[in-house]
């Protein structure tokens, strides 16, 4: 015999529990596919923020997710076959990030949602329609800023004001549509300097001895290294590049507290963070087309003065002051 009373209660207990906890009890465990263009060494560090996040919001390797890796390892010809593979996995949700791996993901599925952990320029480059109503499967990041480069630039110069001449290291197997604006933005605030920019390519690690070498021929007086997925996962080769030439350098934050002497630009942690927040709203039901594509709004200005005096620079105090991080 039933008793109606405790029946009564049990339904109005699992009537009040919230989705997420229904859907956990329910032993569901969502698939996530991660398209990576570098490696899991390099990529270390913002995967372990990915996992943080993803655990504040109660989702847990194991437990309710299964993550599956796969890295290109800057060979950005294996992107596709690695997106395929991962769609054949029937996964829930598509990670990728940078221009290159987008491509791939969505080449590879027009009906798994895509989540864009940061990618160039994602309108010119096609990925999506627009930011505000991306269209079809894909939402997410974009680290897309050109102003940003032309403001690096601008930092540069400060440093080393005699500068008549600036190197900008360039990987031709990015984006040649996303990169343009950025190189663009770049030319116009050379020409307000009195600056000749001059790009000198790289593709991959291999191949930055090379490019340093023929930079340091050319007689440039600095060299800047935009924003790029080879470029960021090799701070430290660039850096030491750079160092053994004695060319003053900027590039992304994670440049100059590498022992580069400028770095700006977007916190990568964050942006991964926040790509936890895209997965979660997606396995929730809200549909892709829905989330416009988010841009960074903050930037962070590192300034390393043990590098400055082992090239012999004078860092202005304007600069010092309007620095978020100074090492010494």
């Amino acid at each position: 015999m039933i008793d109606r009373r405790a029946f009564v209660a049990g339904l109005g207990a699992v009537l009040a529990m919230p989705l997420g906890v229904e859907a956990q009890q329910a032993g569901k465990v969502y698939r996530i596919g991660y398209l990576g263009n570098a490696s899991a060494a390099t990529q270390a560090d913002r995967v372990e923020s990915l996992r943080e996040r993803l655990r504040d919001l109660g989702y847990v390797e194991g437990k309710n997710i299964v993550i599956e890796f796969r890295w290109a390892e800057g060979r950005y010809e294996r992107l596709p076959d690695w997106a395929a593979e991962l769609v054949r996995l029937k996964i829930d949700v598509l990670m990728t990030a940078g221009t290159p791996g987008a491509r791939a993901a969505k080449q590879a599925t027009t009906t798994i949602p895509i989540v864009l952990v940061g990618i160039g320029d994602a309108v010119a480059s096609g990925v999506v329609a627009s930011l505000a109503r991306p269209g079809g499967n894909i939402a997410g990041s974009s680290d897309s800023v050109p102003e940003l480069m032309a403001k690096l630039l601008g930092l540069l110069k400060e440093v080393v004001p005699h500068a008549r001449r600036v190197a900008v290291l360039a990987n031709p197997d990015s984006s040649p549509q996303s990169g343009m604006p950025t190189f663009q933005a770049m030319e116009t605030t050379a020409g307000s300097l009195k600056v000749e920019l001059e790009r000198f390519a790289a593709r991959r690690p291999s191949e930055f001895e090379s490019a340093f070498s023929t930079i340091a021929k050319s007689r440039v007086d600095a060299v800047v290294v935009p924003s790029d997925v080879v470029f960021n996962d090799n701070v430290a080769a660039l850096v030491d590049l750079a160092g053994k030439r004695r060319l003053p350098s900027a590039a992304i934050k994670a440049f100059a507290e590498a022992g580069g002497l400028i770095g700006y630009g977007l916190n990568f942690a964050e942006m991964d963070r926040r790509a936890a927040y895209f997965v979660d709203k997606i396995l929730k039901g809200v549909k892709p087309a829905d989330l416009p594509v988010q841009q960074p709004t903050t930037f962070d200005l590192v300034v390393n003065l043990k590098t400055a005096k082992a090239l012999s620079l004078t860092i202005p105090p304007s600069l010092l002051l309007r620095a978020d991080q100074v090492i010494e």
